[in-house]
């Protein structure tokens, strides 16, 4: 069977048995699918042989680029001894060696690792892990939680309920646990200059507080970077403020670096940015280099001893998933993290980054170009129609979509967050392969929206 004729019969029952995630199926099955069939370096193959450039890393997720020789030889070589075993009530080989690891490269004094299968249900139990801790310290009024606009925490009903999206949320508006929200700083759509962004954020957050400090539990924030509300980016020093005033209100901070961290941003954690740590912090992508569902949940010694006591006081923290710390998970990641440590990924980052920024810099010269958004390896690119007055294309013009399907019949996969160009690439991306993809990118732009 030629390739063409494989290509049909995919096609024909990926329309009809699969649903696929954040897509509207309806214009999915009316156009033709594009189906991987490997992956090599940071390009992606489909079945009927063409290639891409991997510009989101496969949502987030892809470190080294695909088949890396040393993360394939570490799952072999686990996979050899045993695929997964529980870890209630026992223990593991990798899981003791990652837990390891993760409080090595993290912020000062996480020194305890939950483990998980993705980056929301790390979100589900950490809000969880926050909330019985004040039950356990015998303050149950602290019950509730502050979240930012725009959030996005992940899609289990706990993490869809901090999160602000309302593209995404609102339609499960019922299911979900009221929070209080306060502003993330968005210095593009805000009306002032960024110190008075800044500075409106943090004091309505001081004033929420004031009022309703006995009643929260802690605040959870994505550190740096909002990824799916557009790529926007905090001010420099604003962690430190939010760090600083959890602590005169004694609440606990929760860092959501699920998108953030293991590197995007040209530092471990996002949170390094700032020099601050968290009460408890979350990880997910790139956990594994984009090989296998693995997450984390990392919590201080204060945080974890809350929980400790006899049997009968039923303080254990009663949540689990039968696939927590999978061996081959946990061996993969091991494998990933010293492949960064060795090639010194985390540092090169901060240097590709300026490159990135220095290839990105001529589309700011585009007329419906209205802001480059970038930290370390993330990236946003808001379209506007209006550069002067920032006038939003209309949703149903689908500009975001026409870009991104332009940029694949080029050779590189992106994916848009409305009339935002996502551009994500794999950390190991090299000057060369940073120059293609932007060369890919500018021309997407340029011919979905000649200037």
């Amino acid at each position: 069977m030629n390739t063409n004729a494989i290509y049909r019969k995919l096609a024909e029952k990926d329309k009809k048995f699969l649903w696929h995630p954040f897509t509207q199926m309806q214009d999915y099955v009316a156009a033709a699918p594009i189906i991987i069939e490997r992956g090599e370096g940071i390009k992606l193959q489909d079945v009927q042989g063409r290639s891409y450039y991997d510009g989101v890393s496969s949502i987030w997720l892809n470190v080294h680029g695909h088949c890396v020789p040393d993360i394939d030889r570490a799952i072999i070589e686990q996979l050899g001894r045993i695929a997964h075993s529980t870890l209630l009530g026992l223990s593991s080989v990798p899981a003791i060696h990652l837990a390891e690891k993760l409080v090595s490269i993290a912020p000062d004094g996480l020194c305890k690792v939950f483990y998980s299968d993705s980056g929301s249900e790390a979100v589900e139990i950490g809000i969880k892990i926050a909330y019985q801790y004040w039950q356990l310290k015998g303050e149950p009024s602290r019950s509730s939680f502050i979240a930012m606009t725009n959030a996005y925490h992940g899609d289990t009903i706990g993490a869809t309920s901090v999160g602000g999206i309302d593209l995404f949320h609102e339609t499960y508006h019922d299911l979900m646990f009221a929070v209080h929200r306060v502003p993330y700083p968005h210095a593009y759509r805000y009306d002032g200059t960024i110190e008075q962004c800044t500075n409106h954020c943090l004091n309505r957050l001081r004033m929420l507080l004031d009022m309703k400090q006995r009643e929260i539990a802690g605040l959870i924030v994505e550190p740096m970077v909002q990824g799916a509300a557009g790529m926007i980016m905090m001010p420099p020093g604003f962690m430190a403020q939010l760090r600083s005033i959890c602590d005169e209100h004694n609440i606990l901070l929760l860092a959501d670096e699920v998108a953030t961290g293991v590197g995007r941003t040209g530092r471990w954690f996002a949170c390094d940015h700032d020099g601050i740590s968290p009460d408890i912090m979350m990880m997910a992508k790139g956990l594994t280099g984009g090989y296998l569902p693995l997450a984390a949940t990392l919590t201080t010694e204060d945080v974890y001893n809350a929980f400790l006591g006899d049997y009968s006081e039923r303080k254990t923290f009663f949540h689990g998933h039968s696939y927590t710390g999978n061996q081959l998970g946990c061996a993969a990641a091991l494998a990933n993290l010293k492949l960064i440590e060795d090639t010194r990924l985390v540092e090169s980052v901060s240097e590709k980054s300026q490159l990135l920024h220095d290839l990105l810099e001529p589309l700011r010269d585009h007329p419906n170009v209205g802001d480059i958004r970038k930290l370390g390896m993330m990236t946003g690119i808001e379209l506007v129609r209006d550069k002067a007055g920032k006038e939003a294309f209309d949703w149903d013009e689908k500009i975001g979509i026409q870009v991104c399907i332009r940029s694949t019949e080029l050779g590189m996969i992106l994916r848009p967050l409305g009339n935002v160009i996502i551009f994500m690439p794999p950390l190991a991306s090299t000057v060369a392969d940073l120059t293609a993809m932007t060369k890919i990118l500018q021309q997407a732009i340029g011919d979905v929206l000649p200037s």
